[in-house]
């Protein structure tokens, strides 16, 4: 497994030079967004597409 250090220097070598601060700052948070998803997939920390429609619908309704 990389060490977050190893994984930003992957991610910079990946954007492009023209890259500011606000968008790396932007993919390092996607990145970790993912990971955490994954992550709690790994574990079968999920919730069902049908239960997923049957939430954002009852959201969408208010």
């Amino acid at each position: 497994m990389k060490t977050a250090k190893e994984e930003v220097r992957d991610l910079l070598e990946k954007l492009p030079d023209s890259a500011s601060l606000d968008d790396i700052q932007y993919h390092i948070y996607v990145c970790q967004k993912i990971q955490k998803g994954l992550d709690a997939a790994e574990r079968g920390e999920v919730i069902s597409q049908e239960e997923a429609e049957r939430r954002m619908a009852r959201w969408l309704e208010k």
